[in-house]
Order: C-alpha cells, then sequence, then structure tokens
C-alpha cells in the first residue's frame, strides 16, 4: 500500500551511495507511481461509497413498489379463491383465433377464454371459474395462449399480473427482487410493467 511505498523510497533515498546519487529521472518516475497508487486507492475508496449509496437507492425504491401491480412474462400464478387472476398478451396481426387455456395442478385443462383477434395488446382476467361456471379450488395454474396464425397455431409469451407484497434486496446488493402472492418471487429485471 501507500505506507509500505514511502517506507520504501525513503530507504532508498537515506541509502544511496553519496558518490554515485539517486537518478532524478528515478526519482520522479518513482514519484509519478506513488501519485498513481494515490489516486487508484483515492477512486477505489469513491467507487466503494458509491456502490454503498446505490444499494440503499436501489432498496428505497424497491420499497416504493410495494402495493403496485406488476406485469412479469409467466406461464403459472396462483388463483387465492377470492381475486381474480389478470393477465396480457400480446397478439400477432393476422391472427384468425386466441385463446388462453388454463391448467390445474393435475395437468386438466378448466377453461378457457378466448381473446380478441385484433393486433396489439390483448387484456384477460380470469374469475377463477371452469368452463362449466363452476368455483375451482385456490392453488397454482398454468397459463397458455395460442394463437391461429397463417394456418397454423402458435404458443404466445403472456404476461401474468401480481401484487407486490415486499421487495427483497440480493445478499451482494446487486438484485431486486419483487414478491408476489400470484406469481411468487420476481426479478425486477423480468418486470415489464408496474402499475
Amino acid at each position: 500500500d501507500i505506507t509500505d511505498f514511502l517506507r520504501l523510497m525513503t530507504t532508498q533515498l537515506k541509502n544511496q551511495d553519496p558518490l554515485k546519487p539517486l537518478d532524478s529521472t528515478e526519482f520522479v518516475a518513482q514519484l509519478a507511481q506513488f501519485g498513481t497508487v494515490s489516486g487508484i486507492q483515492g477512486m477505489a475508496d469513491t467507487l466503494g461509497t458509491l456502490s454503498t449509496a446505490l444499494r440503499s437507492s436501489q432498496a428505497l425504491s424497491g420499497a416504493s413498489l410495494v402495493g403496485h401491480q406488476v406485469l412479469a412474462q409467466g406461464t403459472s400464478a396462483t388463483f387465492s379463491g377470492a381475486a381474480t387472476v389478470d393477465g396480457q398478451v400480446e397478439v400477432p396481426s393476422g391472427a384468425s383465433l386466441a385463446t388462453v387455456s388454463i391448467t390445474d395442478s393435475a395437468g386438466q385443462v378448466v377453461r378457457h377464454i378466448s381473446l380478441s383477434t385484433a393486433a396489439g395488446t390483448q387484456n384477460f382476467s380470469w374469475d377463477g371459474r371452469a368452463d362449466n361456471g363452476a368455483r375451482l379450488a385456490p392453488g397454482r395454474y398454468s397459463f397458455e395462449v395460442i394463437a391461429g396464425v397463417a394456418g397454423s397455431n402458435e404458443s404466445l409469451p403472456l404476461l401474468l399480473s401480481g401484487r407486490v407484497t415486499s421487495v427483497s434486496l440480493s445478499a451482494d446488493g446487486t438484485s431486486l427482487t419483487v414478491n408476489t402472492p400470484e406469481l411468487g418471487a420476481v426479478a425486477l429485471g423480468n418486470v415489464r410493467q408496474i402499475i
């Protein structure tokens, strides 16, 4: 470190041969090295302080998300038995049909929800009822969107909604996770919309 560098330089000056004094260009080069070492250590200290401030800022920003709805890409959500499960799909142009299929934990398709085939964002909401109108039990359900495009069926990515109840910061402070009862833990980078 800097203390060792100074000790080495002063020892060199004390023990130089009087008949062959230290070369002035070498001495200037060592002083320049000392300045560089000092600057690097100062920059490292400043970056450490900045990193701590950014972690604090990220935690504070994350806390402001509590109580908000978020939309994140996913294929399953937990139905509480009371609240609806909401989602969003980007329907491509030229789609002849677009249907959300909801599957229970046993792998049985329990509900089909038809979406508008107009190109663009289409929202859907599931009230926890089966196709026959029966109320389904709370639990984890899978969602899939199939669209008929150019004569073939294709699966579309969908966004599911969840209410943020808490926020977690990783141990190293580099990533933020929002926790929702519907979607579970979702990395902030995977959140597509905050409502």
